[in-house]
């Protein structure tokens, strides 16, 4: 999937003039890339538009228009874009009640390692979490991790194919399963994996 370049960003006064649509648009296509485990944890499927439409709104919010700051934050961001054989996710823990977070992230600690995907009839598939920094310590976790599931050629060309997608979480403190995800979900995410890799 290609990266994000400065000029496929609208200006600041673009943006403004056509956010409420574009804005319509991702949240109609952020709903296909959501899977959610259990009642506390959600896996948001990231790709090209989810991205763009992330940098867009901290242009917004920052007021960004300098060049050099705008290819800060497409350094920041592009990494998150499938690269063609892989999914790359967004992983939160999710409990409104602040002591109940707090209890539950200190139990929580190496959830993200226990995540898993599964294309048909293949192994499951581990991520590479947190690549960018690390996210626990020793008494936790945090709430929000970034995730890589890398596919073999195999895979990806099943998940292409129509094959069941199945997303799951094994942890000790925290085990659920998505059960065969839903067919626009699954398309949505075959979409992410170029067949040549």
């Amino acid at each position: 999937m290609n990266k994000l370049s400065k000029g496929d960003l609208m200006s600041l006064e673009t943006y403004a003039q056509k956010r409420a649509a574009y804005r319509a648009d991702v949240m109609a296509h952020k709903k296909t890339r959501r899977v959610a485990l259990g009642p506390n944890a959600t896996l948001y499927f990231e790709d090209r538009l989810t991205m763009q439409y992330q940098i867009q709104e901290i242009l917004r919010i920052e007021k960004i228009f300098e060049a050099e700051a705008i290819e800060e934050e497409l350094a920041a961001y592009n990494p998150l874009i499938p690269d063609g054989a892989n999914w790359k996710a967004t992983f939160m823990l999710e409990f409104e009640d602040e002591n109940e977070r707090r209890a539950q992230l200190a139990k929580l600690i190496g959830v993200e390692r226990n995540i898993w995907a599964r294309v048909g009839e293949h192994e499951k598939v581990a991520p590479v979490a947190n690549e960018d920094l690390v996210r626990e310590t020793d008494e936790k976790t945090s709430a929000v991790h970034f995730l890589r599931f890398e596919l073999s050629a195999a895979m990806a060309a099943d998940a292409k194919s129509g094959a069941e997608i199945h997303i799951g979480v094994e942890h000790p403190h925290y085990t659920h399963a998505s059960g065969a995800l839903p067919a626009a979900i699954a398309k949505s995410l075959a979409a992410d994996l170029d067949a040549r890799h």
